[in-house]
């Protein structure tokens, strides 16, 4: 691409939830263009407090923050509302200067307008039009459906663009945000907007729900007791506890924080009590109001309970406690994954993406960024969704990204473990998991039928029935099982296990598909305009020629399964015919095995690394060739080799590296670093998604 597209979302009104529609905006982008870049003309007062979070422009934290976005603060900022009332003329000229230095640098940039935070009123919405004008960018319009009839929602649109006519902008579509679930199918059908598309967003009310830290801060509060961490849990209820005890408890809710005066014990008590208890609701925090202390008798049994409930004191009396909480105002900001998993997935369920594409004539360039990688994986994992087993339910990364997936939709979970203390920490960290199915592999009535199964494997090593019942409740083999007999479609683990004891049992129960004879390992290299793959970096520390030949076509198959076209290079140290010795001979018969197994496939080897990615040394090393200086598979012939390869790339290139996605199984089961990322969890799930797709079943 070579000029800019824009687009220039903006309201005319204040709590539209604007911020959460840019969020949606900039990540469908990323997903289309290598560079999205973000810009606020008008951002909040330059002269706030350091170190004050109220004061911060949240809405420009929360894009910038993107994955696909790379700019600074400064650089995606036009003026201050001090520079527009200092000179109106200058700000704008100044706003102009600033995007383009902007656009100059992205394929498409998002604008987000004024909050209404400092102007408001119809003059605000004017200025808006008038920057997007002069900016050249197609306004998409952000309008409230909160406590409106369908009527008012029309005649604002009506007004809205109307507005945006007089002052020559263009207006793209229109979004209903935050409008009345039950009336969303209605106001789709009759809601219009000058010839644009109209869009409809239900409202959500953990999008509105502030954080407990958030509370903190209204109330000037002070954390006496729990785990910080947990601040950034959404309050979903306020509740006023000043009543005794047995008429509070059933007023509880998940979620809930409770104002209750510091100096009732019996209260205090008797919430932590019902926190505790595994059928009552789970609480977000307690607020001690009064300025009041528990009893230090009591202060010793609270701390010696060990509860992560965050307990805050305030000096603040009920009232005020409550009028300054209630006046919190939620957002979606970089605190709560869970809360941009929602909104995404309420842009993305509601939102023609590829109709708001095509208006802005936005074009998918031929490289292919990191981020677009894994957005097509999310996507094609969507598709068709597989239920994986997660076996490590006692993580609170594996609890974090099974939020996420359950939210985006990604796969069907089932994960392992104490049921009751899995939804105990998921609920203290803010987590929606009811959508999972949970197994506790101790307890199950499935231990039985397993315990058969494997002793009718393994019977040939001397496995008994008494001694299986002993091995199938460890969680990798109660996951594999699992897998191996249809309850779930593919296994992630290894982000609190070894390699071994991951893939160990895949070994013994799964198998590897006919015809192959080795499992083996794939990183997709994620570099910045392009996808490889590397094997083995992960399984097999010398392979044979054999080996090598069923790694380097299982390795294209998998290259082929995730859209990279496969050209593989058979890696040595030296290329072609110039080179001898035992290690050069095993890549060169392996390469031999390859093409004779599978003539379909463009294979080079032996050839250095730099030849096979380099088409100048191409050129002058092997001439001629359909793989030198354009392979896309690269066969390590040992562990020790493509590991260290691997993480040089990543380390020195800044490449994500996605992966071991293990290959040669029947079915899909994947390891995990112990150092695995939420973000590196929710990509392995949904690999395995997409080889659960793909596969057969095969009989043993």
């Amino acid at each position: 691409m070579t000029t800019a597209r824009s687009i220039y979302i903006t309201s005319p009104e204040g709590e539209t939830g604007k911020g959460a529609i840019a969020l949606g905006v900039v990540d469908l982008l990323a997903r289309e263009v290598k560079r999205v870049g973000v810009f606020r003309p008008i951002a909040r007062t330059k002269h706030a407090t350091p170190g004050a979070t109220q004061d911060r422009d949240y809405v420009l934290d929360l894009l910038l923050a993107h994955d696909g976005v790379n700019l600074t603060t400064e650089q995606a900022t036009g003026v201050h509302y001090e520079d527009l009332h200092s000179d109106p003329e200058a700000a704008m000229s100044r706003i102009v200067t600033k995007y383009h230095e902007i656009e100059r640098e992205c394929d498409v940039v998002v604008i987000v307008g004024s909050d209404y935070t400092d102007v408001a009123g119809p003059t605000e919405l004017s200025f808006n039009a008038q920057i997007a004008t002069n900016l050249g960018a197609p306004v998409l319009l952000v309008v409230s459906g909160a406590h409106r009839s369908h009527d008012d929602i029309q005649q604002l649109i009506d007004v809205a663009a109307g507005v945006l006519h007089v002052n020559h902008a263009s207006l793209i579509g229109a979004i209903v945000n935050k409008a009345i679930p039950e009336d969303a199918d209605e106001l789709r059908r009759v809601l219009t907007a000058a010839q644009a598309p109209v869009w409809v967003l239900p409202d959500s009310s953990l999008l509105a729900a502030p954080t407990v830290r958030q509370l903190v801060g209204a109330v000037d509060g002070e954390v006496v007791s729990g785990d910080a961490e947990l601040l950034d849990r959404e309050a979903l209820d306020v509740i006023i506890g000043a009543m005794n005890i047995d008429h509070l408890i059933d007023r509880l809710t998940d979620g809930g924080v409770v104002i209750t005066p510091g100096d009732r014990s019996d209260i205090l008590l008797g919430l932590l009590m019902a926190h505790s208890a595994t059928n009552f609701p789970s609480l977000a925090g307690i607020i001690l109001n009064g300025g009041f202390e528990p009893a230090p008798q009591v202060s010793r049994l609270v701390a010696d309970l060990g509860l992560s409930l965050p307990i805050i004191k305030t000096n603040y009396g009920t009232f005020k406690s409550a009028n300054l909480t209630a006046a919190v105002r939620g957002r979606v900001s970089n605190a709560s994954q869970r809360k941009k998993d929602l909104a995404l997935t309420l842009f993305e369920q509601n939102v023609d993406g590829a109709a708001l594409l095509d208006a802005l004539a936005v074009e998918r360039p031929q490289v292919i960024t990191p981020l677009m990688f894994e957005y097509d994986l999310l996507t094609r994992a969507r598709a068709e969704r597989k239920r994986i087993v997660l076996p490590e339910g006692d993580d609170d990364r594996i609890l974090r990204a099974a939020s996420t997936l359950l939210q985006r939709q990604v796969a069907d979970l089932t994960i392992l473990g104490n049921e009751a203390q899995i939804r105990t920490r998921a609920a203290a960290l803010g987590l929606d998991l009811s959508d999972a199915t949970f197994i506790d592999p101790t307890s199950s009535p499935l231990i039985e039928e397993f315990a058969q199964v494997y002793s009718d494997l393994r019977k040939h090593k001397g496995m008994t029935v008494d001694r299986a019942r002993e091995i199938v409740p460890d969680v990798s083999y109660f996951g594999t099982l699992m897998v191996h007999l249809g309850y779930a479609d593919g296994m992630v683990s290894g982000a609190a296990h070894t390699t071994a004891h991951t893939i160990k049992p895949s070994f013994e129960i799964i198998k590897t598909i006919p015809g192959t004879s080795v499992v083996s390992s794939v990183f997709l290299m994620c570099l910045a305009d392009r996808v490889l793959a590397y094997g083995d970096c992960a399984v097999n520390p010398d392979p044979t020629a054999e080996q090598l030949a069923d790694i380097a076509i299982s390795s294209a198959q998998t290259a082929a399964q995730f859209g990279v076209e496969p050209r593989i290079a058979m890696l040595s140290y030296s290329t072609g015919a110039s080179g001898s010795g035992v290690d050069v001979d095993k890549v060169r018969e392996a390469t031999r095995l390859v093409k004779e197994r599978r003539p379909d496939l463009s294979v080079e080897g032996p050839i250095q690394y730099d030849a096979a990615v380099d088409a100048s040394v191409a050129a002058s090393k092997m001439p001629g060739s359909d793989v030198a200086g354009r392979a896309t598979v690269f066969i390590f012939p040992d562990l020790n080799t493509g590991n260290n390869t691997y993480k040089a790339v990543q380390r020195s290139s800044g490449a994500v590296a996605i992966g071991p996605v293990l290959q040669g199984l029947r079915k899909p089961v994947n390891d995990l670093s112990r150092g695995a990322l939420v973000q590196d969890i929710v990509n392995t799930v949904a690999i395995t998604a997409i080889q659960a797709q793909s596969t057969r079943s095969i009989e043993s």
